[in-house]
């Protein structure tokens, strides 16, 4: 043994060199209960080095203080020391080893602790029960069922199993790792159970997700005699947070009070945070008020409940007077109030919380960086983006992810293929998030080939199955109108969930296939999923012409059974809805019924307004919103310009055009400038619109040559109409509406040999006039029927049907003439 600690200190001179004022205590003739006690002292004051003095001390003198020396090695965590201490005892006993073992565990060493059991075990110790419970927490720890499963064993053979402690340990065990069943199986062979059993208990299927058993447990618990702590009220307010359960929560809140503990920081923070997740904003701010001196976390939690709540301003405010009671702030904190901050128009703002982050020393802090990369991408700040990435000590998937997070208008947005690829070059592997912001920005035409290839990527990677990788690819299949394959990737999903419904559905309403998608929204219910807010607005979406108008009222009489119309979003797709199929009246008393209206709501009815050839309405409605305090955004501003359009007011309509970026910093997309070309046409200022189109360099865009086509087709202006159907027979050569557009403006001039042309020119590019056509609804299913097509079962008898009519309708003329005429 002397060997062993010689390293430590092996002659008197080692003492006195280290420790010069101590030494004259240990050169007395110290006995050896007096040794153990300087070795406490040393243990207690965390002296590691003069313990390790006075036990080179003790081996130099003869004498030995095993239990002393291994409750210092092991109190002062020198665990290498504490085992070779063991190891040299000539008399182990069980109090030794459970020593050693409890304390590994405590400190975090479970493997370690779990081998030290097995040893103890070879050396012919029985332990005892507060070894067994040492054991059996390391397993815990360690997620060590199996290994557990034979403690279990070994406590039911030893008969220590009615021990409390025991069995709330074993109870502990299963729950943690998520063995439930074998938990619950414990828990009712306990004779007695105490709170630490009752907390582990709810704990474990707290774990698990399953927060209807933590509330069905907990009701049983109210049954006993158990007095509830603030760790198991703390677990079932987290449960009810989840539900959504307010009544609940406010059952669980009421005991709480009952046993004082309603205004403790820690559950002040449980009951905050379920509230808040409830949607009850205002019973938050009062617990929190309740605090007497409300923590970090407190504030922080309430920082997240306004937040949550789209009270970002509120946040902030909250945030300041944080800072004001002199709180600090930790990095949960500055993660919330970068996500508010990123709601705010304010780059100067951003910056600020920036500088605050740098101020408290976080600069180095990896979550952090990300979470200011993504803001400033939502800001659409790429250069500042770009300086906190490159200002990172080193990346990780998220900082890729967050580069990728800007919004389509954002530069970030259509560098994503640059990006993806730099990130592979730096050996980076995409996960899952990376895939699903990649395909988002390349689902436009013009970036579809690079989308397949990481479609291919996403293949090679064993994630196309992936319910959250798939409904991403399922988008972008859809927006390039690849409809088929969307449905196929569809079909081979793992699991679907309400939000891959969503999407398919969403995929055929936006590809104007209303049948299809009421049709998988039939489906989506018959497989059990009940659809929410979003789901609905997608379907009426799809039931905007006529032909779907009974299977939009069976949606609308839906909507209000399940109690969703009171959803703002909800009610703004049915005023849509409504409005496309000129029934401005619906719309018109479904906005003014709304509880809570937003910049959407009123868009919508702008838009309805204008659709229906209101237009003096639209601008009222704009008027009305803006005196509210609702910004507009895109679409605000199309409804907004079809009105002034629809009106002739062209002096207004380039006052609003202009106020769309100097005043309400929105960047004019393709659609406003052909709202503008739109109002200049219809007014017949060819001029303005040639102007208008070079001053926006608009000159290669289709959207703009077809409103100026039809513009020129309103006014005869042949010319200019000519120039833009060659310009557009370039840009879309296989739509035949610019042929025949042009075609009929040259017949309505009588130039025949004109016609003829753009007729072979149809030819010759292999386009056909696309035949008229009529529908019919039955049982909520459309039937389209053509000009010319007999394809159609039973289109005989249909035919005859018509001639019948048709004669009918005849004889009722002849008969009314007659009449006229006597």
């Amino acid at each position: 043994m002397l060997s062993v600690f010689s390293i430590h200190c092996s002659s008197e001179s080692l003492l006195i060199k280290t420790f010069p004022t101590k030494w004259h205590f240990i050169a007395r003739n110290f006995t050896s209960s007096q040794y153990s006690g300087l070795l406490r002292d040393s243990a207690s004051n965390g002296s590691l080095n003069f313990g390790k003095a006075i036990h080179g001390q003790l081996i130099k003198i003869g004498l030995t203080s095993w239990t002393s020396l291994l409750h210092f090695y092991t109190k002062c965590g020198s665990f290498g020391c504490a085992c070779q201490v063991l190891d040299e005892m000539p008399n182990r006993n069980v109090m030794s080893w459970t020593v050693l073992i409890s304390r590994l565990v405590s400190e975090g060493h479970s493997y370690r602790a779990m081998n030290l059991y097995c040893n103890m075990k070879k050396d012919g110790v029985r332990p005892n029960g507060f070894t067994l419970v040492t054991a059996l927490k390391a397993c815990s720890m360690g997620f060590e069922l199996d290994f557990g499963t034979q403690l279990h064993a070994e406590v039911i053979k030893i008969g220590v199993l009615l021990d409390t402690f025991v069995a709330s340990a074993v109870v502990d065990l299963y729950a943690r790792c998520g063995e439930m069943k074998h938990a619950e199986r414990a828990f009712f062979c306990m004779p007695e159970k105490n709170v630490v059993t009752w907390s582990a208990f709810l704990n474990g299927y707290a774990k698990m997700g399953d927060s209807q058993e933590v509330l069905k447990w907990f009701c049983g618990m109210k049954g006993t005699e158990t007095k509830f702590s603030k760790f198991i009220l703390s677990t079932v307010f987290k449960s009810c947070a989840r539900l959504g359960n307010l009544q609940g929560g406010r059952v669980v809140h009421c005991l709480a009070i009952k046993i004082g503990s309603d205004i403790d920081e820690y559950l002040g923070c449980c009951i905050i945070d379920m509230y808040s997740k409830c949607g009850v904003g205002e019973d938050a701010q009062r617990v929190f008020e309740a605090i007497k001196v409300p923590n970090v976390v407190a504030w922080t939690s309430m920082i997240n409940c306004l937040d949550g709540q789209g009270k970002s301003q509120e946040a902030a405010e909250m945030f300041c007077l944080m800072r004001q009671k002199e709180v600090r702030p930790n990095q949960l904190t500055f993660a919330s109030i970068v996500r508010t901050a990123a709601n705010f128009s304010d780059l100067h703002y951003c910056q600020s919380i920036h500088a605050c982050i740098l101020k408290f020393g976080f600069e180095s802090d990896k979550f952090l960086s990300n979470a200011l990369i993504t803001m400033y991408m939502k800001m659409k700040s790429v250069q500042n983006g770009w300086e906190v990435f490159n200002a990172m000590s080193s990346w990780d998937s998220t900082s890729w992810n967050s580069l990728l997070s800007g919004p389509r208008d954002c530069e970030t947005y259509h560098q994503g293929p640059r990006i993806f690829c730099k990130m592979l070059t730096e050996g980076f592997r995409p996960d899952v998030y990376t895939f699903a912001s990649i395909l988002r920005s390349n689902g436009t035409l013009e970036n579809f080939g690079f989308g397949k290839q990481v479609h291919a990527h996403i293949m090679k990677n064993g994630l196309d199955c992936n319910n959250f990788v798939g409904t991403s690819l399922i988008d972008m299949y859809a927006k390039n109108r690849c409809l088929d394959e969307a449905e196929l990737l569809f079909n081979e999903l793992n699991e679907r969930d309400l939000f891959s419904w969503t999407v398919i559905i969403a995929s055929y309403a936006q590809a104007d296939q209303g049948e299809k998608a009421v049709k998988w929204f039939n489906r989506m219910q018959q497989e059990g999923f009940k659809p929410n807010e979003f789901t609905l607005s997608c379907c009426f979406s799809g039931c905007h012409n006529l032909r779907m108008l009974e299977s939009g009222l069976q949606l609308h009489s839906m909507s209000i059974k399940s109690g969703l119309l009171n959803d703002t979003y909800v009610a703004s797709a049915l005023i849509d809805m409504h409005g496309k199929r000129r029934c401005i009246e619906d719309a018109e008393a479904i906005f003014k019924e709304m509880d809570f209206r937003n910049t959407v709501s009123w868009s919508t009815i702008i838009c309805a307004y204008t659709q229906h050839g209101q237009g003096k309405m639209a601008i009222e409605a704009f008027k009305a919103m803006l005196d509210e305090g609702f910004l507009p955004d895109e679409v605000t501003f199309i409804g907004v310009l079809s009105a002034c359009s629809q009106l002739g007011l062209i002096e207004e309509a380039k006052m609003y055009f202009d106020s769309i970026s100097k005043v309400y910093m929105i960047s004019p997309t393709v659609e406003h400038c052909a709202c503008m070309v739109n109002v200049f046409c219809r007014a017949g200022k060819f001029e303005e619109v040639e102007r208008f189109m070079k001053e926006m360099n608009l000159t290669e865009n289709a959207m703009i040559w077809d409103t100026v086509l039809w513009g020129c087709k309103l006014h005869s202006n042949v010319e200019f109409g000519e120039r833009a159907a060659r310009k557009l027979f370039e840009l879309e050569p296989e739509l035949e509406y610019n042929y025949v557009t042009l075609s009929n403006m040259f017949a309505a001039r009588g130039e025949w040999d004109e016609v003829e042309k753009i007729r072979a020119l149809m030819c010759n590019q292999g386009i056909k006039k696309q035949p008229g056509g009529s529908w019919l609804e039955i049982h909520g299913e459309a039937y389209m029927f053509y000009a010319q097509d007999t394809s159609y079962p039973g289109i005989k008898e249909i035919n005859m049907q018509m001639e019948k009519l048709i004669k009918c309708r005849t004889n009722e003329h002849k008969i009314i003439s007659n009449f006229k005429q006597d």
